[in-house]
């Protein structure tokens, strides 16, 4: 079994170690979209991880889900992202830009356009707005002819991550966003090629990832999923089959890696993982779940056949995550509060760990 420590071949990268810094939405972005130079701080002071993944980012204006959040889709926000590739590689790290369309979750306050999706199926809960949480509207469903549109944003956002200097994209396909909803058997309700049946669904994502890679290459394409996860009122009733399916089809394309989220049973992730011959990241904790992954959670799915593993909130309070689980150092919490209020208060003040005199 390699060690959590152990480096790690991915691509044309050389990961020094097996931890993932996962994406993690924190809303700090300047108007417009744009990277800042405290952005550029945050993720070079975690620049020890393996890699780092960033938190979502819109390849269209359409695609933005919550106000605040970075784009890829403007010639001004790939120059905003170049002091933030620049000060990871200064620091030693790589990084690749987390492609995010949100589809049906989003608001027309915040992106003035209506919500698209598969169908016109809202999801559940409230989305966040620039005057307060509210209702998760309901989207416009896709004409079939439109789709490709959107297929193709993936892509030109993709080129842009590479212009800007980032290692390679991954796409989000987790959580009930909009490649998640086309996955999903509630909320795609088509009758087209892009609906009804496994290969249907899987369609969107599968043909998103074929443009990313024909755009910067298969080693530079990652993508995240989120077996049965159940996020925002996403349902997959068959997800086993329907996963099982998709990695097949992405398999094709030898994608640089796969990145699962823990949100289906043990035996679920363990057939995903006899199904994908390539690199598997594993994040161990679900999302918005009792307690961030530890050390004990990275050497059982090391053990189970993961590759790497994605640590979310122990990287945010953390910013030397890799040496205090390599040295058995005590983590610091990370202060909820904070998460999304903006500005460096918990997003830069977390120390590294202070040994006693």
């Amino acid at each position: 079994m390699p060690s959590l420590f152990s480096s790690h071949r991915l691509g044309e990268l050389t990961l020094p170690n097996r931890t993932v810094m996962a994406p993690m939405s924190r809303v700090r972005a300047a108007p417009g979209g744009l990277a800042t130079p405290s952005m550029a701080s945050y993720y070079a002071q975690r620049a020890t991880a393996g890699l780092i993944v960033t938190e979502g980012v819109q390849p269209s204006l359409v695609g933005q889900s919550n106000p605040g959040t970075p784009g890829l889709h403007t010639d001004e926000q790939t120059d905003s992202w170049r002091q933030v590739t620049d000060a990871v590689h200064t620091s030693g790290g790589r990084i690749f830009a987390q492609l995010m369309h949100g589809g049906r979750i989003s608001h027309p306050e915040t992106t003035g356009l209506q919500p698209v999706g598969p169908s016109a199926v809202p999801g559940e809960g409230s989305v966040f707005t620039p005057s307060g949480p509210q209702p998760v509207p309901v989207p416009r469903a896709l004409e079939t002819h439109e789709v490709a549109e959107h297929v193709r944003s993936y892509a030109d956002a993709a080129r842009r991550a590479v212009e800007a200097g980032f290692d390679g994209v991954e796409l989000h396909g987790a959580n009930g966003y909009l490649i998640s909803q086309f996955l999903s058997s509630n909320a795609n309700l088509r009758t087209d090629r892009y609906g009804g049946s496994i290969a249907g669904r899987i369609r969107f994502a599968v043909e998103a990832a074929a443009a990313t890679v024909d755009a910067v290459g298969a080693a530079r394409t990652g993508i995240r999923l989120s077996p049965g996860g159940g996020i925002w009122g996403v349902v997959e009733d068959d997800a086993a089959e329907l996963n099982t399916a998709l990695l097949t089809e992405l398999a094709r394309l030898d994608l640089g890696y796969v990145h699962l989220e823990a949100t289906a049973g043990e035996d679920v992730l363990l057939r995903l993982r006899e199904t994908w011959p390539g690199t598997l990241i594993v994040s161990p904790s679900m999302p918005g779940g009792p307690r961030p992954a530890g050390m004990a959670d990275a050497e059982r799915w090391l053990e189970l056949g993961a590759d790497l593993i994605a640590f979310g909130r122990g990287f945010l309070a953390n910013p030397d995550l890799v040496e205090r689980l390599r040295s058995g150092l005590p983590l610091a919490s990370a202060d909820e509060s904070t998460f999304y209020q903006g500005g460096d208060v918990g997003y830069l003040t977390y120390p590294t760990y202070r040994h006693a005199a």
